[in-house]
């Protein structure tokens, strides 16, 4: 269903520093240090893994001669927010910590997401920004989810969309924040930042029949006006969660192939 993994590719199971397990994926008989993606996986922050985004792993390790890093973290509604985040983050900390034995280059250094995990790629790129490291050159931010609260217009005009719903959006965020739903937290919601001006360049794709297509589009303008780099790209009656699907939505490989420009030119 996710698609296979790439032959020139290999993969390796680690453990982070935080207890939560990652692959690891980087070209055969790459000699490094290589640049590196941490690629966080989707699932409404309630459900999934490392192995559902091995496909877009594997092959923007191949194609970008890069180490791609995709993590787990723990899941609500047994651990909720901020939990997914504070995973999140140690991860990036702790990938930076430990280059040499990755054999990474921690100056070459992006972060990616799909769905929940483009919401977490967005975050850290936030908190390093405020924290002054570790340096991020860019954000790959596949239909994020980017707030919380606020409702637009995607979101009433494909409520009843395969894969994801507007009801299960809903549920997943409850689920998800608990007690603290209604926080303006920018970990939660990081279009509600005070300020997003000075983050890494960033790509944001987006599916035309998606309830979260207007929460890339308005992060893109926001990124925009704070004077950030940012590339869109709007994939024509795709869906939520496509990228997942090449051997079923054919736009997964052409998100793929703009996905591999873009960090070719970043990295």
């Amino acid at each position: 269903m996710f698609g296979r993994i790439d032959a020139d590719s290999t993969v390796e199971e680690i453990v982070l520093g935080n207890g939560q397990r990652a692959l690891v994926h980087r070209p055969k008989d790459a000699i490094g240090p290589l640049p590196c993606v941490i690629n966080f996986h989707g699932g409404g922050w309630v459900q999934g893994n490392p192995e559902q985004s091995a496909w877009l792993s594997s092959r923007v390790a191949v194609r970008n001669r890069a180490v791609v890093i995709a993590p787990a973290y723990r899941l609500a509604p047994e651990d909720r927010f901020p939990a997914g985040v504070d995973d999140s983050w140690d991860t990036v900390t702790w990938v930076v910590d430990h280059a040499d034995e990755l054999g990474i280059n921690p100056e070459r250094l992006a972060v990616m997401g799909d769905s929940a995990g483009g919401n977490l790629a967005a975050v850290v790129a936030l908190m390093a920004r405020d924290a002054g490291g570790p340096s991020i050159r860019a954000q790959v931010l596949i239909y994020p989810g980017v707030e919380m609260y606020d409702r637009w217009p995607s979101e009433d005009q494909h409520a009843e969309a395969p894969v994801l719903t507007s009801a299960n959006m809903r549920t997943f965020v409850r689920l998800y924040l608990g007690d603290q739903y209604g926080t303006e937290d920018f970990r939660a919601s990081p279009i509600r930042a005070e300020s997003h001006a000075g983050l890494p360049k960033a790509f944001i794709l987006t599916a035309e029949s998606d309830p979260l297509r207007d929460n890339g589009a308005r992060y893109r303008d926001v990124l925009a006006e704070a004077g950030v780099p940012v590339r869109y790209a709007e994939y024509e009656g795709a869906i939520h969660g496509f990228v997942s699907l090449p051997g079923v939505v054919p736009a997964a490989r052409a998100a793929l192939d703009d996905i591999v420009v873009f960090l070719r030119d970043v990295l």
